[in-house]
């Protein structure tokens, strides 16, 4: 038998294999971190208000579905979106420059032609293929060719159907949250077992509404289908064309101006009292979704002047009128006739909803978590002036005068179209990320498109490389050995003590 104090002092042997074992994940994830190459995939999500770049990475050796997408960077593109480029040659291309810049300084040179880029264009664009299919094509094919400039490789450029702007988002949200797929410590993918969530998205020309359904969806093409990680989803998923937050503010106005039959001033219950502007009527009915108010004729470059009165019943009853919601040939309708099946789970509200929600809650102090507080603070909101708004939001000048609108219609929405009630309002999460990835469209379609999301489960992975399990085992074997030797010296040092009383 030899001395064994050293082992008493530094410690027990099970917690020493305790350390080894985090030892050896932690170098090993430090060296995949360095030895694996890095894919990269750049997506430009288009929107009708201004486009935004996205940069998503994952480990080569990872892909095929293995749900590690992580978002590397992302880049706003100042101006308005490519659809506000209508009629002016080359322009949505060259606004795209900057931030195309910026993806060639992120991504890592070597990996530039491996780098697969998309554009999806949405609600803007597809009012501009309303008006004008012709504009929009030749705006798709200006800004295909500025992005084939660049040394990535070029996927192409579509204009995104409202079904599936929803259903992307809806990927986007759970893929995020990890409802999808989830890896284990063990070294295992699974199925986490929880249910999916609801994405609620507002743009400028368009929201969306997606989750999944037990309930029958009764008109088709608001039904998709999908199958993934082995499991199958059946989602209810509709988007509304005009009832994105700016076009709504249009024909919020475009509705008062004729109603006031059609006068050069105008009183406007939902802007802040004592708020006015000056304004071109073309710039009110130069849309697809003004068209119902429009005048059989008027002058598109005649001033108007919109005075504010700050009146929220006022403004209510006027948002209220832009939603039809007189009948329904279905079993039930949110609203304009759309069949809607109850509303079930929980949901994320991002794009403007988080915006709007996250305003009121700066500006009133209220927590907008229930139907009644998101009321009282949209009555708030709407009796506040103007120079009240901008005392405790000057970063956003701009746009006080339209937070009274935008929350009302919010409320409406809601409450009133999609059915949320004092149960199912507080399950809504308004969210402007997930994690470090911003919510919206764009991972999903990357995720989609590039084949990361697999039908079928993923079978065993090993977390780490065969060296590594090598060394684990090695040591586990050790530390296993020296807990029998610890043990075998205690019985000695215990005999030894034994015999020497014995003696005595």
């Amino acid at each position: 038998c030899f001395n064994i104090r050293w082992l008493e002092e530094v410690t027990t042997p099970r917690s020493k294999m305790l350390l080894h074992v985090e030892l050896i994940f932690a170098l090993n994830a430090q060296t995949r971190l360095t030895s694996t190459p890095i894919h990269y995939g750049i997506v430009l999500d288009a929107g009708s208000s201004h486009t935004a770049l996205y940069i998503y990475k994952w480990p080569a050796d990872k892909q095929n579905g293995t749900g590690v997408v992580t978002q590397h960077s992302e880049c706003h593109v100042k101006g308005g979106g490519i659809s506000s480029y209508a009629g002016k040659q080359g322009a949505a291309g060259q606004s795209l420059e900057t931030c195309l810049d910026q993806a060639v300084k992120d991504i890592p040179k070597e990996r530039h032609q491996l780098t697969p880029v998309y554009l999806g264009a949405t609600a803007g664009m597809r009012l501009l293929h309303i008006s004008s299919p012709e504009l929009a094509a030749q705006i798709l094919q200006e800004v295909g060719h500025k992005i084939q400039s660049y040394p990535f490789s070029y996927q192409g450029a579509a204009i995104l159907s409202g079904q599936e702007e929803g259903a992307y988002g809806w990927v986007t949200v759970n893929y995020l949250l990890e409802n999808f797929i989830k890896y284990g410590f063990v070294g295992r993918w699974f199925s986490p077992g929880r249910p999916t969530v609801g994405a609620l998205d507002l743009g400028g020309a368009s929201t969306q509404i997606t989750f999944a359904t037990q309930e029958e969806v009764e008109d088709e093409h608001d039904m998709m289908k999908l199958h993934l990680y082995g499991q199958k989803y059946s989602l209810y998923t509709h988007s509304f064309l005009c009832y994105g937050q700016d076009q709504v503010l249009k024909r919020l106005l475009a509705h008062i101006v004729k109603s006031q039959d059609y006068s050069g001033s105008v009183t406007h219950p939902c802007y802040p009292a004592g708020h006015n502007r000056t304004l071109k009527l073309n710039s009110i009915f130069n849309s697809p979704c003004t068209a119902e108010y429009k005048p059989s004729s008027y002058n598109s470059q005649a001033s108007l002047t919109v005075q504010g009165s700050g009146h929220y019943e006022h403004c209510l009853s006027n948002v209220s009128e832009i939603f039809s919601f007189d009948s329904c040939p279905f079993s039930q309708c949110s609203f304009d006739k759309v069949f809607q099946p109850n509303v079930t789970g929980s949901f994320m509200a991002f794009s403007a909803f988080f915006y709007v929600h996250s305003f009121l809650q700066h500006t009133t102090g209220i927590t907008v978590k229930t139907p009644s507080q998101l009321e009282e603070a949209a009555k708030t909101v709407c009796t506040m002036t103007f120079n009240q708004l901008l005392l405790l939001a000057p970063q956003q000048k701009s746009r006080l005068q339209d937070y009274c609108a935008s929350s009302v219609f919010v409320k409406i929405l809601m409450l009133r179209g999609y059915s949320f009630d004092e149960t199912s309002f507080p399950r809504i999460s308004f969210q402007k990320k997930a994690g470090d990835a911003s919510v919206g469209w764009a991972l999903g379609y990357m995720l989609s498109l590039s084949s990361l999301l697999p039908a079928e489960m993923v079978g065993l992975r090993k977390a780490l490389t065969p060296g590594a399990w090598g060394t684990l085992l090695f040591l586990f074997v050790l530390q296993l050995a020296a807990v029998l030797v610890f043990i075998l010296l205690r019985v000695c040092v215990g005999k030894k003590k034994g015999g020497s009383e014995s003696t005595i």
